[in-house]
């Protein structure tokens, strides 16, 4: 079975990710740093860890933890 992507949610719309910011020894466990841009959908996911970075009050953002409209 697939597990969801990790989301994190955010309040500024350019985000980095480099998929091991919560790894003890950072980001050689990781892949290289990405900036990724949150567009009109309210969210972007990282193409390497398929994280999922959330601006906080934008269209995406459900508070229920339902995928956004349209991923599922």
């Amino acid at each position: 079975m697939n597990q969801p992507p990790e989301t994190i949610y955010t309040d500024k719309p350019r985000v980095k990710c480099d998929g091991a910011t919560d790894i003890r020894g950072g980001a050689a466990l990781g892949h290289p740093r990405v900036w990724l841009e949150i567009d009109e959908k309210g969210y972007v996911e990282c193409g390497y860890c398929d994280r999922r970075f959330v601006l906080e009050g934008g269209p995406a953002h459900d508070v229920t933890g339902a995928p956004p409209e349209g991923t599922a």
